[in-house]
C-alpha cells in the first residue's frame, strides 16, 4: 500500500496565553503557519485539495476555523476545508483525518495543523443575563420597559470562565488538574518526582532553542508590531527545584501535589503540516520529513483521562507490527507530570498489560533518554488544538537529525482518550 508523507511543516513561537500574542485570534495564527508553509515548500496554492485543521475553542467569530484560515492564506475558495475537534488530540486528529482521505484517494494534497489562542477563549454570562437582554429588547415603551428593567440582578455580571468550563469534564466533573491528582494517589507519585520532571523539560528545552528555532516561524505581534517573537516563551532558563517546591498545590490545595509548575500552561499558537501519498511527493520533487506508519485511538475512564498513551500506544504497536523497545524517540505530551509517571508506570505493569490487553509481558518501559528530548509542554506549553501536530514536527525533525528510523507521538485527551501516530522514515 502507498504510504502518505509528511512533507514539510512550521509553526508559530508557543506563547503563554495573555502574553505577547493575546492579541492575535486563533484563525490569524492558522494563516500566518499554512501561509508560511506554502511559500516554504513554494507549493501552488492550486495543487492543496484540502485544509484540515484541529481547533478546540471554536471561535464564534471563525465557524469552522480551517476554512476561514484556508481561504485568509490565498487556496482558493473552490477547495475545501473542515476543522476536527478531540480536544487535546485535534492536532494529531487533523492530520490521521488527513491521511484516511488520500489513502481512499479522496485527496492528492492536503494542509493539516492546529491552532489556538486561549487568551481568547471568552467569559460567558448566565442564561438569565440573555433573557434578561431579550426581555428588555422585546419590551415596548412606558411601563412595559420599567417592569424588564425591574428583572434585573447584580448577579447577572458574574462571568463564567469560558477556559475553566472547556477544561473540566461534563461526566466526570473533574477538571484537567483534578485528574492528574486522581493519578498521583493511584500510582502514589511524589510531589518531588513530578517537580524533577518538570525541571527536566525546562532544562531540556532551554537547550534545544536553537533547534526548535527550524520549526518556528517568527511572528510580529499586534498591535504595534514593535518585537519579533523567534522563540517560546514558555521555557524559563532560571527554573530550579527549590523554586518549584516552594508553590502551593493548585488543584487540591489541601493535599495535592500537582502545581502550576510540574502542569503545562495555557498557550497560544499553530502548526501546519504538508501531507500527501509518497508517489506525489516524489512528483513535485519532494524529499519528505517521513511516513506515517500506523496510528491508534483509545478510551478510557475520563476521571483517569491521562492514562491515554497507555492505553493508544499498544494499539498503534500493533497495528504497526512492532514492539515498544524497537521505538528510537518517544514524544508524550507532558500535559502533567503526574500523568507522564503515571504513563510511564502502566506501561511497565504487567498487570496492567495483562487486564487490559491480554499481553502476558509488559508493554514496554519509557527510556526517558529519548523521551521528550527537546522538552514537553510543561516547558513549552500546550495550546490544546495545536500541540498534536507539534509533537509529530518536532519528533520528525528531531528523527532527522538523529538519523533514526521509527519515533512515536502520544497524547492523553480530555475526556478519557488517548491517541498515538508512529512515524517512519
Amino acid at each position: 500500500m502507498s504510504r502518505v508523507a509528511i512533507v514539510e511543516g512550521i509553526r508559530t513561537p508557543f506563547i503563554k496565553a495573555r502574553t505577547l500574542f493575546k492579541d492575535i485570534p486563533a484563525q490569524e495564527l492558522g494563516r500566518i503557519v499554512t501561509r508560511e508553509l506554502l511559500d516554504k515548500t513554494e507549493l501552488d496554492p492550486d495543487l492543496v485539495d484540502e485544509v484540515i485543521f484541529g481547533n478546540v475553542s471554536q471561535p464564534p467569530e471563525a465557524a469552522n476555523i480551517a476554512r476561514v484560515i484556508s481561504i485568509m492564506s490565498g487556496i482558493s475558495i473552490r477547495k475545501i476545508a473542515c476543522t476536527v475537534h478531540r480536544n487535546c488530540a485535534s492536532g494529531i486528529e487533523s492530520v490521521t483525518s488527513a491521511y484516511e482521505k488520500l489513502i481512499c484517494n479522496y485527496a492528492e494534497v492536503i494542509i493539516a495543523g492546529g491552532t489556538e489562542s486561549m487568551s481568547n477563549i471568552p467569559l460567558l454570562y448566565p442564561k438569565e443575563f440573555a433573557e434578561f437582554l431579550a426581555g428588555l429588547n422585546r419590551a415596548k415603551k412606558g411601563p412595559g420597559r420599567i417592569k424588564a428593567m425591574l428583572r434585573f440582578r447584580l448577579s447577572f455580571f458574574k462571568p463564567i470562565i469560558g477556559v475553566m468550563l472547556g477544561l473540566t469534564d461534563p461526566t466526570c466533573g473533574l477538571n484537567m488538574g483534578q485528574t492528574a491528582e486522581v493519578l498521583a494517589r493511584e500510582f502514589g507519585i511524589s510531589r518531588r518526582a513530578q517537580d524533577e520532571f518538570a525541571l527536566l523539560s525546562h532544562k531540556r528545552a532551554i537547550a534545544s532553542r536553537d533547534k526548535l528555532k527550524e520549526e518556528i516561524v517568527p511572528v510580529l505581534p499586534p498591535p504595534k508590531y514593535g518585537i519579533l517573537v523567534d522563540k517560546d516563551n514558555g521555557p524559563r532558563d532560571n527554573q530550579t527545584l527549590e523554586t518549584l517546591g516552594k508553590l502551593p498545590p493548585y488543584f487540591d490545595r489541601q493535599s495535592g501535589t500537582v502545581t502550576v509548575g510540574n502542569s503545562c500552561s495555557l498557550t497560544d499558537g499553530a502548526v501546519a503540516v504538508l501531507v500527501m501519498k509518497e508517489e506525489k511527493a516524489k512528483e513535485l520533487g519532494y524529499k519528505p520529513l517521513g511516513y506515517i506508519r500506523s496510528y491508534a485511538y483509545a478510551g478510557l475512564e475520563p476521571s483517569r483521562m491521562g492514562l491515554g498513551p497507555a492505553y493508544a500506544i499498544p494499539l498503534a504497536l500493533k497495528r504497526a507490527s512492532l514492539k515498544f523497545n524497537e521505538i528510537q524517540l518517544l514524544e508524550i505530551n507532558e500535559a502533567f507530570a503526574a500523568q507522564i509517571i503515571a504513563c510511564e508506570a502502566a506501561l511497565s505493569s504487567k498487570d496492567f498489560a495483562y487486564t487490559n490487553f491480554g499481553l502476558d509481558k509488559p508493554i514496554g518501559s519509557v527510556n526517558r533518554e529519548i523521551l521528550n528530548v527537546n522538552g514537553g509542554a510543561i516547558a513549552l506549553g500546550h495550546p490544546v488544538g495545536s500541540t498534536g501536530t507539534r509533537l509529530i514536527l518536532t519528533l520528525l525533525k528531531e528523527m532527522a537529525r538523529k538519523n533514526i528510523n521509527l519515533g512515536l507521538v502520544s497524547l492523553c485527551v480530555g475526556g478519557g482518550q488517548g491517541a498515538a501516530i508512529i512515524l517512519e522514515r
